[in-house]
């Protein structure tokens, strides 16, 4: 049985959530969306489904610049990441590069028959999943 996990795409007004079960299939969960820089809500949202789905381990993607530099996104995925261990410490965050993921996420949606009209109702939970995969795949 493998562990479970919870794949993250932070953005500013959403956060995609992926999530992978005991028999390590990825599934899509939702686009959560919350006011611009309100993350104590998206923090809260994302302890309730650690909570639901019984998972510790979560992996946010990590976004790094086109030179692999941390940029000012980084430092927000940081803040969001330490945050969100004040409110259980027993988590188990990664960072994970998310590069190209966003691309894979509307690849992937298109080539399944999303009108270029709905990408962004699915793109961030689509990028999670993308995030996740590319990590558990990278374990292996």
């Amino acid at each position: 049985m493998e562990e479970k996990y919870l794949g993250l795409d932070l953005g500013t007004t959403t956060i995609g959530i992926a999530y992978s079960d005991s028999l390590g299939i990825i599934h899509n969960y939702e686009n959560f969306s919350f006011e611009r820089g309100n993350y104590k809500k998206a923090r809260e949202h994302v302890i309730e489904v650690c909570k639901e789905l019984e998972i510790t381990n979560i992996v946010m993607g990590y976004p790094l610049q086109i030179d692999r530099q941390e940029g000012d996104r980084c430092k927000s995925t940081q803040r969001f990441k330490d945050d969100l261990l004040k409110l259980d410490p027993n988590l188990n965050i990664i960072l994970h590069d998310e590069s190209y993921s966003t691309y894979e996420a509307k690849e992937r949606l298109l080539e399944g028959g999303v009108k270029p009209s709905d990408l962004k109702k699915y793109i961030d939970m689509v990028s999670a999943f993308v995030i996740l995969e590319d990590y558990l795949r990278s374990k292996k």
